[in-house]
Protein backbone atom coordinates (compact mmCIF):
# COMPACT_ATOMS: atom_id res chain seq x y z
CA UNK A 1 0.00 0.00 0.00
CA UNK A 2 1.37 3.17 -0.83
CA UNK A 3 2.47 5.59 1.99
CA UNK A 4 2.21 8.56 0.15
CA UNK A 5 -1.11 11.03 0.51
CA UNK A 6 -2.90 11.58 -3.56
CA UNK A 7 -3.15 14.77 -4.77
CA UNK A 8 -6.81 14.46 -4.17
CA UNK A 9 -6.65 13.82 -0.17
CA UNK A 10 -3.81 16.67 0.00
CA UNK A 11 -6.44 18.87 -1.76
CA UNK A 12 -8.72 17.99 1.33
CA UNK A 13 -6.28 17.86 4.39
CA UNK A 14 -4.69 21.07 3.21
CA UNK A 15 -7.81 23.83 3.53
CA UNK A 16 -8.43 22.00 6.93
CA UNK A 17 -5.00 21.99 8.77
CA UNK A 18 -5.11 25.78 7.25
CA UNK A 19 -8.46 26.96 8.46
CA UNK A 20 -7.86 25.27 11.78
CA UNK A 21 -4.41 27.41 12.03
CA UNK A 22 -6.20 30.37 11.20
CA UNK A 23 -8.33 29.63 14.28
CA UNK A 24 -5.64 28.84 16.34
CA UNK A 25 -3.78 32.12 15.33
CA UNK A 26 -6.62 34.20 16.35
CA UNK A 27 -6.84 32.67 19.78
CA UNK A 28 -3.20 33.33 19.74
CA UNK A 29 -3.62 36.91 18.93
CA UNK A 30 -6.96 37.07 21.33
CA UNK A 31 -5.00 35.72 24.59
CA UNK A 32 -1.77 38.06 23.70
CA UNK A 33 -4.00 41.25 23.44
CA UNK A 34 -5.67 40.36 26.61
CA UNK A 35 -2.51 39.85 28.44
CA UNK A 36 -1.30 43.38 27.24
CA UNK A 37 -4.22 44.54 28.71
CA UNK A 38 -4.02 42.68 31.92
CA UNK A 39 -0.49 44.08 32.09
CA UNK A 40 -1.77 47.78 31.79
CA UNK A 41 -4.30 47.00 34.08
CA UNK A 42 -1.74 45.76 37.17
CA UNK A 43 0.12 48.78 36.03
CA UNK A 44 -2.18 51.56 36.77
CA UNK A 45 -3.82 49.39 40.14
CA UNK A 46 -0.16 49.34 41.14
CA UNK A 47 0.15 52.68 41.35
CA UNK A 48 -2.65 53.48 43.08
CA UNK A 49 -3.05 52.74 47.42
CA UNK A 50 -6.27 53.70 48.99
CA UNK A 51 -9.32 52.27 47.48
CA UNK A 52 -10.68 55.09 45.44
CA UNK A 53 -7.90 55.40 43.76
CA UNK A 54 -7.37 52.03 42.65
CA UNK A 55 -11.49 52.11 41.62
CA UNK A 56 -10.55 55.26 39.62
CA UNK A 57 -7.36 53.33 37.69
CA UNK A 58 -10.14 50.39 36.95
CA UNK A 59 -12.68 52.55 35.58
CA UNK A 60 -9.66 54.23 33.63
CA UNK A 61 -8.79 50.95 32.45
CA UNK A 62 -11.90 49.52 31.34
CA UNK A 63 -13.52 52.55 29.58
CA UNK A 64 -12.12 51.32 26.16
CA UNK A 65 -13.23 47.99 26.69
CA UNK A 66 -16.76 48.47 28.45
CA UNK A 67 -18.15 51.95 28.20
CA UNK A 68 -20.01 52.64 31.36
CA UNK A 69 -20.83 56.10 33.37
CA UNK A 70 -20.07 55.24 37.00
CA UNK A 71 -18.15 52.55 39.03
CA UNK A 72 -18.97 52.53 42.66
CA UNK A 73 -18.01 50.28 45.50
CA UNK A 74 -19.82 50.00 48.70
CA UNK A 75 -19.08 47.62 52.16
CA UNK A 76 -21.65 45.32 53.31
CA UNK A 77 -21.70 47.29 56.60
CA UNK A 78 -21.74 50.59 55.12
CA UNK A 79 -18.76 52.17 55.95
CA UNK A 80 -17.06 52.53 53.29
CA UNK A 81 -18.77 53.80 50.05
CA UNK A 82 -16.06 54.87 46.85
CA UNK A 83 -17.77 55.90 43.30
CA UNK A 84 -16.18 57.14 40.26
CA UNK A 85 -18.75 59.05 37.81
CA UNK A 86 -17.56 60.46 33.92
CA UNK A 87 -20.77 62.16 33.53
CA UNK A 88 -20.83 66.44 34.36
CA UNK A 89 -23.78 68.53 35.33
CA UNK A 90 -27.10 66.89 35.64
CA UNK A 91 -26.19 63.94 34.06
CA UNK A 92 -23.34 63.28 36.46
CA UNK A 93 -25.95 64.23 38.96
CA UNK A 94 -28.40 61.45 38.47
CA UNK A 95 -25.66 58.72 37.84
CA UNK A 96 -25.00 59.35 41.50
CA UNK A 97 -28.29 59.73 42.93
CA UNK A 98 -28.94 56.44 40.84
CA UNK A 99 -25.75 54.68 41.94
CA UNK A 100 -26.75 55.75 45.83
CA UNK A 101 -30.50 54.15 45.27
CA UNK A 102 -29.63 51.07 43.79
CA UNK A 103 -27.43 50.16 46.84
CA UNK A 104 -30.19 50.96 49.55
CA UNK A 105 -32.91 49.64 47.17
CA UNK A 106 -31.30 45.99 46.16
CA UNK A 107 -28.59 45.56 48.55
CA UNK A 108 -25.72 43.48 46.24
CA UNK A 109 -28.49 40.97 45.54
CA UNK A 110 -28.19 40.43 41.87
CA UNK A 111 -24.59 39.50 41.31
CA UNK A 112 -23.34 39.50 37.95
CA UNK A 113 -27.09 40.43 36.51
CA UNK A 114 -27.35 42.78 34.59
CA UNK A 115 -30.79 45.21 35.33
CA UNK A 116 -32.19 48.27 34.18
CA UNK A 117 -33.16 50.72 36.15
CA UNK A 118 -34.58 53.89 35.62
CA UNK A 119 -32.40 55.42 32.41
CA UNK A 120 -29.52 53.68 33.35
CA UNK A 121 -28.01 49.52 33.38
CA UNK A 122 -27.05 48.64 36.64
CA UNK A 123 -24.55 45.25 36.97
CA UNK A 124 -23.16 44.37 40.52
CA UNK A 125 -20.62 42.06 41.88
CA UNK A 126 -20.63 40.42 45.16
CA UNK A 127 -16.42 41.00 46.56
CA UNK A 128 -15.59 39.29 49.98
CA UNK A 129 -11.66 39.48 51.05
CA UNK A 130 -10.83 37.20 53.85
CA UNK A 131 -12.78 36.01 57.02
CA UNK A 132 -15.02 39.23 58.28
CA UNK A 133 -18.38 38.84 60.09
CA UNK A 134 -18.78 42.47 60.41
CA UNK A 135 -18.31 43.17 56.65
CA UNK A 136 -16.15 45.64 56.44
CA UNK A 137 -14.09 43.75 53.93
CA UNK A 138 -17.03 42.70 52.01
CA UNK A 139 -19.26 44.20 49.80
CA UNK A 140 -20.67 45.16 46.23
CA UNK A 141 -18.96 46.48 43.14
CA UNK A 142 -21.22 48.79 40.55
CA UNK A 143 -21.05 49.38 36.92
CA UNK A 144 -23.62 51.42 35.83
CA UNK A 145 -23.95 53.08 32.17
CA UNK A 146 -27.32 54.47 29.73
CA UNK A 147 -25.85 52.29 27.16
CA UNK A 148 -27.79 49.06 26.42
CA UNK A 149 -27.76 46.16 28.83
CA UNK A 150 -24.01 44.81 29.01
CA UNK A 151 -23.26 41.78 26.00
CA UNK A 152 -21.68 38.69 27.00
CA UNK A 153 -18.36 39.51 25.24
CA UNK A 154 -18.21 42.55 27.51
CA UNK A 155 -19.93 40.04 31.10
CA UNK A 156 -16.42 37.93 29.75
CA UNK A 157 -14.47 40.88 30.04
CA UNK A 158 -15.50 42.00 33.18
CA UNK A 159 -15.59 38.62 34.55
CA UNK A 160 -11.85 38.10 34.51
CA UNK A 161 -10.66 41.81 34.83
CA UNK A 162 -12.35 41.36 38.32
CA UNK A 163 -10.60 38.29 38.79
CA UNK A 164 -7.40 40.44 38.40
CA UNK A 165 -8.93 43.25 40.68
CA UNK A 166 -9.53 41.31 43.58
CA UNK A 167 -6.22 41.26 45.62
CA UNK A 168 -5.21 44.63 44.78
CA UNK A 169 -8.90 45.27 46.47
CA UNK A 170 -8.28 43.65 49.24
CA UNK A 171 -4.28 45.26 49.54
CA UNK A 172 -6.06 48.89 50.00
CA UNK A 173 -8.71 47.52 52.30
CA UNK A 174 -5.92 46.58 54.51
CA UNK A 175 -4.38 50.05 53.97
CA UNK A 176 -7.17 52.00 54.74
CA UNK A 177 -7.43 49.69 58.07
CA UNK A 178 -4.04 50.00 58.99
CA UNK A 179 -4.14 53.99 58.57
CA UNK A 180 -7.62 54.09 60.75
CA UNK A 181 -6.45 51.88 63.04
CA UNK A 182 -3.15 54.56 63.35
CA UNK A 183 -5.90 57.17 63.79
CA UNK A 184 -8.04 55.92 66.10
CA UNK A 185 -8.14 55.41 70.11
CA UNK A 186 -8.94 51.36 70.16
CA UNK A 187 -10.49 51.63 72.95
CA UNK A 188 -13.15 54.56 72.53
CA UNK A 189 -13.21 54.65 68.95
CA UNK A 190 -12.67 58.25 68.70
CA UNK A 191 -9.97 60.45 66.70
CA UNK A 192 -6.59 60.28 68.99
CA UNK A 193 -3.97 62.51 69.47
CA UNK A 194 -2.30 62.20 66.19
CA UNK A 195 -5.24 63.57 64.12
CA UNK A 196 -5.60 66.50 66.42
CA UNK A 197 -2.06 67.51 65.95
CA UNK A 198 -3.23 66.67 61.78
CA UNK A 199 -6.28 68.99 62.30
CA UNK A 200 -5.60 71.81 64.59
CA UNK A 201 -3.42 74.24 62.48
CA UNK A 202 -5.73 73.86 59.70
CA UNK A 203 -8.87 75.26 61.81
CA UNK A 204 -6.67 77.13 63.92
CA UNK A 205 -5.67 79.09 59.72
CA UNK A 206 -9.47 78.95 58.78
CA UNK A 207 -10.71 81.04 61.93
CA UNK A 208 -7.83 83.51 61.71
CA UNK A 209 -8.16 83.68 57.67
CA UNK A 210 -12.13 84.33 58.05
CA UNK A 211 -12.37 86.28 61.56
CA UNK A 212 -14.32 82.99 62.94
CA UNK A 213 -14.53 82.25 66.51
CA UNK A 214 -13.02 79.25 67.73
CA UNK A 215 -12.86 77.43 71.18
CA UNK A 216 -11.34 74.73 72.96
CA UNK A 217 -12.58 72.55 75.81
CA UNK A 218 -10.39 70.55 77.71
CA UNK A 219 -11.98 67.35 79.86
CA UNK A 220 -10.83 64.97 82.46
CA UNK A 221 -12.55 62.85 83.98
CA UNK A 222 -13.53 62.78 87.57
CA UNK A 223 -13.19 59.87 90.20
CA UNK A 224 -11.44 57.65 87.11
CA UNK A 225 -8.67 56.90 88.98
CA UNK A 226 -10.84 55.59 91.85
CA UNK A 227 -13.01 53.28 89.51
CA UNK A 228 -9.86 51.90 88.13
CA UNK A 229 -8.81 51.17 91.55
CA UNK A 230 -11.79 50.06 93.72
CA UNK A 231 -13.93 48.47 90.50
CA UNK A 232 -10.95 47.22 88.49
CA UNK A 233 -9.63 48.46 85.24
CA UNK A 234 -12.67 46.50 82.89
CA UNK A 235 -14.94 48.77 84.69
CA UNK A 236 -12.67 51.57 83.96
CA UNK A 237 -12.36 50.69 79.99
CA UNK A 238 -16.10 50.58 80.13
CA UNK A 239 -16.86 53.98 81.73
CA UNK A 240 -14.66 55.37 79.19
CA UNK A 241 -16.71 54.23 76.44
CA UNK A 242 -19.58 55.20 77.58
CA UNK A 243 -18.65 58.71 78.36
CA UNK A 244 -16.61 59.02 74.72
CA UNK A 245 -20.29 57.54 73.29
CA UNK A 246 -22.43 60.25 74.87
CA UNK A 247 -19.51 63.25 74.23
CA UNK A 248 -19.94 61.60 70.57
CA UNK A 249 -23.86 61.84 70.44
CA UNK A 250 -23.66 65.34 71.87
CA UNK A 251 -21.13 67.16 69.09
CA UNK A 252 -21.46 68.51 65.99
CA UNK A 253 -19.48 66.50 62.79
CA UNK A 254 -17.44 69.82 62.39
CA UNK A 255 -16.07 69.52 65.94
CA UNK A 256 -13.26 67.39 66.57
CA UNK A 257 -13.06 65.48 69.94
CA UNK A 258 -10.61 63.54 70.64
CA UNK A 259 -8.82 61.26 73.24
CA UNK A 260 -5.89 62.44 74.22
CA UNK A 261 -4.95 59.58 76.84
CA UNK A 262 -6.06 58.59 79.91
CA UNK A 263 -9.12 59.77 81.39
CA UNK A 264 -8.13 62.74 78.80
CA UNK A 265 -10.39 64.18 76.45
CA UNK A 266 -9.87 67.70 73.96
CA UNK A 267 -13.05 69.04 71.88
CA UNK A 268 -12.46 71.65 69.59
CA UNK A 269 -15.86 73.96 68.66
CA UNK A 270 -14.78 75.78 65.11
CA UNK A 271 -17.35 78.80 64.55
CA UNK A 272 -18.06 78.94 68.26
CA UNK A 273 -17.60 81.47 70.88
CA UNK A 274 -17.45 81.00 74.88
CA UNK A 275 -21.09 81.63 75.82
CA UNK A 276 -22.54 78.93 73.55
CA UNK A 277 -19.53 76.81 74.35
CA UNK A 278 -20.28 77.22 77.82
CA UNK A 279 -23.61 76.19 77.02
CA UNK A 280 -22.72 73.07 75.59
CA UNK A 281 -19.81 72.08 78.31
CA UNK A 282 -22.60 72.67 80.93
CA UNK A 283 -24.97 70.14 78.90
CA UNK A 284 -21.78 67.56 78.41
CA UNK A 285 -21.42 68.11 82.33
CA UNK A 286 -25.24 67.05 82.83
CA UNK A 287 -25.19 64.35 80.73
CA UNK A 288 -21.95 62.11 81.90
CA UNK A 289 -23.01 62.67 85.68
CA UNK A 290 -26.53 61.20 84.33
CA UNK A 291 -24.78 58.13 83.64
CA UNK A 292 -25.12 57.32 87.30
CA UNK A 293 -21.47 55.50 86.97
CA UNK A 294 -20.62 54.34 90.46
CA UNK A 295 -16.96 55.39 91.24
CA UNK A 296 -17.04 52.57 93.93
CA UNK A 297 -16.97 54.82 97.35
CA UNK A 298 -20.24 56.73 97.06
CA UNK A 299 -19.05 59.05 94.76
CA UNK A 300 -19.85 58.91 90.93
CA UNK A 301 -18.08 59.94 87.45
CA UNK A 302 -18.56 63.30 86.25
CA UNK A 303 -16.08 65.56 83.82
CA UNK A 304 -14.72 68.72 84.77
CA UNK A 305 -13.89 71.61 81.79
CA UNK A 306 -11.80 74.56 80.89
CA UNK A 307 -12.78 76.58 77.95
CA UNK A 308 -10.73 78.61 75.85
CA UNK A 309 -11.57 81.04 73.22
CA UNK A 310 -8.82 81.21 70.39
CA UNK A 311 -7.33 84.60 69.87
CA UNK A 312 -5.38 85.65 66.79
CA UNK A 313 -2.15 86.42 69.29
CA UNK A 314 -2.00 83.14 70.94
CA UNK A 315 -0.14 80.25 69.52
CA UNK A 316 -1.64 76.53 69.42
CA UNK A 317 0.30 75.89 72.77
CA UNK A 318 -0.26 78.52 74.39
CA UNK A 319 -4.24 78.31 73.71
CA UNK A 320 -4.08 74.81 75.06
CA UNK A 321 -1.83 75.60 78.00
CA UNK A 322 -4.84 78.26 79.05
CA UNK A 323 -7.23 75.66 78.76
CA UNK A 324 -5.26 73.48 80.90
CA UNK A 325 -5.13 75.78 83.78
CA UNK A 326 -8.59 76.83 83.49
CA UNK A 327 -9.53 72.81 83.77
CA UNK A 328 -7.54 72.84 86.79
CA UNK A 329 -9.52 76.06 88.32
CA UNK A 330 -12.39 73.59 87.56
CA UNK A 331 -10.99 70.78 89.53
CA UNK A 332 -10.06 72.59 92.40
CA UNK A 333 -13.49 74.53 92.39
CA UNK A 334 -15.49 70.97 93.19
CA UNK A 335 -15.21 69.16 90.01
CA UNK A 336 -17.94 68.32 87.72
CA UNK A 337 -18.70 71.57 86.49
CA UNK A 338 -17.28 73.80 83.77
CA UNK A 339 -14.43 77.42 84.13
CA UNK A 340 -14.42 79.36 81.56
CA UNK A 341 -11.26 81.89 80.92
CA UNK A 342 -12.10 85.37 82.36
CA UNK A 343 -11.97 87.93 79.46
Amino acid sequence: MNAALSLADREIIEPINLDHLMVELDRYRRQSEWLKQVNELHARLAGATDLQGMIEAFSVWLMPLVDHDLIAYRSLDRSRVHIICSCHGPERRLAMETAEEVFEKIDCQLDGTCCEWGSFFVQQWQMSFGVDPAGANQGCLMLLRRSPCIEAEEAQILHDALEVLGEPMQRALMYEDLFAQARRDMLTGLDNRRVFEERIGAMLETARRHGRPITVASMDLDHFKQINDTLGHAAGDNALQMVAKTLTSMVRNSDLLVRMGGDEFVLVLPDTALEPARLLAERLCSAVDGLELNAGDGSRLGVSIGLVQWSPEMSKDEWLQRADEVLYQAKKAGRCRVCVEAA
